[in-house]
């Protein structure tokens, strides 16, 4: 699977480029024909608290259909952990409608 990451505004260290594409990566696990994902970080400069203000948009290709889930949090790290999980929802239930 090819993984592409996007960084906005900033430049990403590599240990987090390794996290999101190490997460990413796991979710061929879950569906062998995923074809590729991109993944966008940023910082959302529109929260007034700063708390929450780390977005991951992950778009993953699929033969026919794209799958994609945004998330904000306090750091990349979790915003990416629920993104994935958002997706791994996703293609459960893009496999469910596959078989019927």
């Amino acid at each position: 699977m090819n993984i592409k990451i996007n960084t906005i505004q900033f430049d990403a260290d590599a240990k987090l480029i390794e996290f999101v594409e190490g997460k990413i990566s796991k979710l061929e696990t879950l569906y062998d024909e995923i074809i590729g994902a991109e993944a966008f970080l940023k910082f959302d400069k529109s929260q007034k608290k700063h708390t929450e203000n780390k977005a991951v948009k992950i778009i993953i290709e699929i033969k026919g259909n794209d799958l994609f889930a945004e998330k904000e949090a306090k750091s990349f790290e979790e915003a990416t952990d629920n993104a994935v999980d958002a997706l791994k929802r996703q293609i459960k239930k893009y496999k469910e409608k596959l078989r019927s």
